[in-house]
């Protein structure tokens, strides 16, 4: 037996020698990779900006280096794009001399129109210097038309597409799914407009949710179509025909006297446009990484941008998590050589806790140094409970924001976990309210304590709106009921100051500080290689351990986790998807 256990331990003993040896191989390998990473670019001359928007676009970069190593080694184009790197890529290339134009390509790009919207002003401001944008695309969803329908010119492949569709909105419901997996939704709410906790309670939109979303749709889709014709001189009838008439069904070469596009052309064609346009010569290429990693020093004054993207949580995960984006702020409140900050919020909602924890470290920072706030694709329920106390709010046309309104949800899993898991419980407490736990449904009195609770945060939030924008309660009530708004009617209503993006509330910002020309510099910083490696490695690691376990059962554990997160009282949005 004793020798039983010496060759057990032997052996485990040397699988973690083996692992520990490919771990240290592994990340010694990723650092070697690094270090010979290539220098600052330099820009050639005749080079143009090769702008491949082919993923998504994100504000906030959860991962760090690894992931760009890993990306680089791959160069699959999977890995999206941050927004401030494209931004400054085009800034770059219309002050750069050697830089004659843009070389515009949106395949598979995925975007809000918020997004999409903030990079088609900086084109236009590109535009303004003299430089040409060529466009081209094997098919133009409708996003990627509106974002692109400011180029210069516009080319399609011959057998590609131009879809335009008009918006349509989808939520889904979880009620059916939960009654399946034996689980009740227990449901606490404060506005009539509260539609989030919509779909755990009914299995299509209510009235007042139609309404709103319907609202809001056309308030973007009036805004969509009127920046296409702008810029196409196309009329706005005329894209709702297209729309009606679904030209996407239609092949790019069939489609040549709508005006959507100067010509249909296969890509290598469109090189050789670009290439005559640029004098003939030989072209080079820069990419968006190559113009956004250009160093640029000087003097002028500091402002941050401080980019918070997700949903509000209180545990650590993906998301605006409370502590670490407090842990920021201090940060930025304690740095002499940073007079302002723009605030990009980009989010849905989620723990109304956490947004109050948010809310007050926003309000420190604004006895220090101004606050701009600056809205992205959503900045609704919670995302308008952290913005609403800024000294200036910039909205996007299309964002959607206001959404003051409460709920609250405790699952009742007690069918789940003892009919069809089989699990049995019992209990010993000193007091009438012991714990409310997932096991059993909660009592009459039970559900009185939570109410009031959902309604005591709901007349907390409305105050905090009330205080931030300057406005009597009452007047913030009669738009609050969780409502939804688009950027272009919480204008009208006062729940922001101005339409634009960042480079909106960055000026507004410098006005209010007494500065020009300010350098921004972004907050969060990415990950270390170091600390982006033993993340990976701890979330796959995680997730395999669970699978083992776990087997059949992990996707009733994932859908149930998922519950799980939402549960709590929420500042939260409804879950469009919009298209």
């Amino acid at each position: 037996m004793k020798q039983f256990f010496k060759t057990m331990f032997a052996c485990i003993l040397g699988v973690m020698i083996a692992g520990g040896l490919g771990f240290t191989i592994f990340i010694f390998s990723i650092i070697s990779i690094a270090s010979f990473s290539t220098p600052t670019p330099t820009v050639k001359d005749n080079s143009v900006l090769n702008l491949s928007i082919n993923s998504s676009v994100i504000e906030v970069k959860e991962g760090g280096e690894l992931e760009e190593i890993l990306s680089a080694i791959q160069d699959d184009g999977a890995q999206p794009l941050l927004l401030t790197d494209i931004m400054k890529s085009i800034n770059q290339a219309r002050i750069n001399p050697k830089v004659k134009g843009i070389y515009l390509n949106t395949d598979n790009y995925k975007g809000s129109y918020a997004t999409s919207a903030q990079i088609r002003r900086e084109l236009i401001r590109f535009k303004e210097s003299g430089k040409f944008i060529i466009a081209y695309n094997n098919i133009y969803g409708q996003n990627q038309y509106f974002l692109s329908s400011v180029a210069d010119s516009i080319y399609v492949n011959p057998v590609g597409a131009v879809a335009i569709t008009g918006l349509c909105s989808k939520q889904i419901f979880f009620t059916k799914a939960l009654e399946k997996f034996g689980i009740e939704p227990q449901i606490f709410r404060v506005g009539t407009f509260k539609s989030a906790i919509e779909p755990f309670m009914l299995d299509k939109m209510s009235d007042a949710n139609r309404l709103q979303t319907q609202t809001f749709m056309n308030s973007i889709w009036n805004y969509v179509t009127e920046e296409m014709s702008e810029s196409t001189d196309i009329p706005v009838a005329q894209f709702n025909y297209y729309a009606d008439e679904y030209v996407g069904g239609k092949m790019a070469k069939d489609l040549s006297g709508t005006g959507l596009f100067t010509a249909a052309k296969y890509g290598s064609e469109v090189k050789d446009i670009i290439k005559n346009t640029c004098g003939g010569g030989d072209v080079n290429y820069a990419s968006v990484s190559d113009l956004a990693s250009i160093t640029v020093t000087s003097n002028a004054p500091q402002v941050a941008l401080l980019c918070a993207e997700g949903e509000i949580i209180d545990s650590k995960g993906k998301g605006i998590y409370a502590p670490r984006l407090i842990k920021e702020i201090e940060k930025i409140k304690n740095d002499d050589d940073i007079k302002g900050v723009v605030f990009r919020v980009n989010s849905p909602g989620g723990s109304a806790f956490a947004s109050e924890q948010i809310w007050k470290a926003i309000s420190d920072l604004k006895e220090v140094k101004p606050v701009v706030v600056s809205m992205g694709t959503y900045a609704a329920s919670g995302g308008y409970y952290i913005s609403c106390n800024a000294d200036y709010i910039v909205s996007e046309p299309s964002t959607l924001t206001g959404s003051i309104g409460v709920f609250g949800l405790i699952l009742n899993a007690n069918k789940l976990l003892t009919k069809d898991i089989g699990l049995s419980f019992d209990e010993v407490k000193t007091n009438k309210f012991g714990q409310a736990t997932i096991f059993e449904p909660l009592t009459p009195a039970e559900r009185v304590i939570i109410q009031n609770s959902v309604e005591d945060i709901y007349e907390l939030f409305v105050k905090r709106c009330a205080d931030g924008r300057g406005l009597p309660v009452d007047s913030i009530k009669t738009i609050a009921e969780g409502r939804v708004w688009s950027g272009i009617d919480a204008l009208k209503i006062g729940l922001v100051d101005e339409l634009g993006g960042i480079d909106v509330a960055k000026n507004k910002l410098e006005e209010l500080v007494g500065i020009e020309n300010a350098q921004m510099s972004v907050y969060p910083r990415p990950k270390s290689l170091f600390e982006s490696i033993m993340a990976n490695i701890n979330e796959d690691f995680s997730v395999k351990l669970k699978k083992s376990v776990m087997g059949e059962d992990f996707e009733k554990y994932q859908f149930f986790n998922t519950m799980k997160n939402k549960t709590g009282i929420q500042a939260r949005m409804p879950e469009f998807i919009m298209e």
